[in-house]
């Protein structure tokens, strides 16, 4: 059904007044997800919109978008869309700054310790001593990535896993907030094998001794670029010193869609919002931020590769992942954060006057307010 917007927000103010428990009749679920894809419709033919205004706009495979040379385009992110995934390795439970997007934001003191000498592998605990025995026995990964929280807490501990996993080919990118970085470490993760280095850099609001550690990084690590969820105060940031950041010689920034979850949804809420494909909710601002920054780089000719990391890449990613850990067809690991969908997150992009609905009908005959229980 075409839900109005008029009765989209009648009936999600009746549905965020009730309890979480409360479980909603057939009838009012297939209001939400009407309510939903509307929302979705109308934030889609924006992102068309802006889209059109893109003469470079590259993609690949159709699983991703990009603008600038392909050379640049992070391999890490190729093994994520097209090889075994995002092999996660995680080890500091812990990290040096709070971050209004972090996915653990309020419980970031809470997190489960990984182990004294142990490192987590696909959810499974491991000694460095181990690796040969599980790289003899199962399929070698694509590539991994060192994640969760903020592996230079205990840089120094990286050094061994780095230089197991790079002889046996294992092509590895790490995440980090840049903040910790010194001359030392970086080279000591350029020689031990890593090969990609992601900067967070909207963590530190482009601060600039991280853009410092960044062209420190370029000189020991053959790929490094910026992975940030987009947001307002980066996209402000770093438009302010975007030429300082090009002078580092970094390759690619990674604009990623900002997706919430329980723990980050409190720094959101009043913002427009919306739900992608059922799965992730995200403020609507932050891929229309990607795409405004893409077409100023293709004005002004950026000097470093920009990638659309939407939603819907995160989409493709898992449907790639479901395909070759052996799903059947159309098997994802693609969902929402929320046991339940956050009825009350969506009541101000319905009860904003500018945004608008595509297209709207009158409700079916046993879908109003006097037809369901209310």
């Amino acid at each position: 059904m075409k839900i109005s917007k008029k009765d989209a927000l009648t009936w999600f103010r009746f549905f965020a007044s009730l309890d979480e428990d409360e479980q909603l009749s057939p009838k009012q679920m297939e209001i939400v997800y009407a309510t939903l894809s509307q929302i979705e419709d109308a934030v889609e033919a924006g992102h068309r919109q802006r889209m059109s205004r893109l003469k470079g706009l590259n993609s690949l495979s159709g699983r991703t978008l990009y603008l600038g040379d392909p050379q640049r385009f992070p391999k890490g992110c190729k093994s994520c869309l097209f090889g075994s995934g995002l092999s996660a390795i995680r080890k500091t439970n812990r990290c040096n700054i709070a971050c209004p997007f972090c996915y653990n934001f309020g419980e970031l003191d809470q997190q489960e310790p990984i182990g004294e000498n142990m490192w987590e592998i696909g959810g499974s605990r491991y000694r460095l001593e181990d690796l040969d025995l599980l790289l003899s026995i199962q399929n070698k990964p694509t590539g991994v990535a060192y994640v969760y929280l903020e592996p230079f807490m205990e840089i120094e501990k990286y050094e061994g896993i780095i230089r197991k996993f790079h002889e046996h080919g294992v092509y590895q990118h790490m995440y980090t907030n840049g903040l910790l970085a010194t001359e030392e470490n970086l080279r000591m993760l350029g020689e031990a094998g890593l090969d990609e280095l992601r900067f967070n850099l909207g963590a530190s609001n482009c601060a600039d001794t991280v853009i410092e550690h960044m062209k420190t990084a370029k000189q020991y690590i053959p790929m490094v670029g910026i992975e940030t969820p987009m947001t307002p105060e980066f996209f402000e940031a770093f438009l302010a010193k975007k030429s300082r950041i090009f002078d580092t010689g970094i390759d690619f920034m990674n604009c990623a869609e900002l997706h919430l979850t329980v723990n980050n949804i409190v720094n959101y809420l009043g913002e427009n919002l919306y739900m992608s494909r059922l799965g992730y909710i995200s403020p609507i601002w932050s891929r229309n931020l990607t795409l405004d920054l893409m077409k100023t780089a293709e004005e002004e000719q950026f000097p470093i590769l920009i990638h659309d990391c939407s939603n819907r890449t995160k989409f493709a990613r898992d449907l790639n992942l479901g395909s070759r850990e052996g799903g059947w067809f159309g098997a994802s690991s693609y969902a929402r954060e929320f046991d339940t969908i956050p009825y009350e997150a969506f009541l101000p992009v319905l009860e904003d006057p500018e945004f608008q609905f595509l297209v709207e009908e009158s409700l079916p005959k046993g879908y109003g307010p006097g037809d369901l229980t209310f």
